[in-house]
């Protein structure tokens, strides 16, 4: 059985590139004193019955650096948007002009911006856990194979080509934190 063992590379890669996606929609969701349509991503409003993204309820652009405005398709839903706006915790305040809603984003100042770093910080912490999480189950797989017969330079060789996998990803994470910090903190 020993020689029949293989490593499924394919999803250790998928499930850190789920990773990498679940941190990048977290990080779309930090506002960063520049006007975005990600921002709004995890804002759901209640519309026909159900939780719906706003991007399904409207059109969102940006039409200025520090503005969002969004269209809303159905006039009956202008309100419903507007409070899950408010509620969501954005800080924005959103202003009404028929079914168009504007957003206009307020600058960060200093405390706030550092607040949002470590906010950052701790959505990157998450990420490294998952991915963490990821290798100890790879490596139970070769710990298994091991007392099925599996031979000790074949132990080394996956262990040494997962470790490899999440250090490049790790890394990855690294680099995407190290990034959105410093869009944060840029004035």
């Amino acid at each position: 059985m020993s020689e029949d063992f293989m490593l499924d590379t394919d999803d250790i890669q998928r499930r850190m590139d789920g990773a990498m996606a679940s941190l990048r929609t977290e990080f779309g969701s930090l506002r960063t004193g520049r006007a975005s349509g990600s921002m709004l991503e995890p804002v759901m409003v209640d519309a026909y019955g159900s939780m719906t993204p706003i991007n399904q309820v409207g059109t969102v652009n940006v039409p200025e650096p520090r503005m969002v405005t969004i269209n809303v398709w159905d006039k009956g839903l202008v309100g419903k948007v507007e409070k899950a706006i408010r509620e969501s915790g954005l800080g924005i305040n959103p202003q009404l002009n028929g079914t168009i809603i504007m957003l206009p984003i307020p600058e960060l100042n200093e405390e706030r911006r550092r607040e949002l770093t470590k906010v950052a910080g701790q959505y990157a912490e998450h990420a490294r856990v998952a991915i963490r999480n990821i290798r100890r189950d790879a490596m139970d797989q070769i710990k298994k194979a091991k007392a099925d017969g599996m031979g000790e330079d074949d132990q080394k060789f996956w262990e040494s080509a997962v470790q490899d996998m999440i250090d490049a990803q790790i890394k990855l994470v690294d680099q995407a934190l190290e990034n959105k910090q410093e869009e944060i903190m840029q004035v």
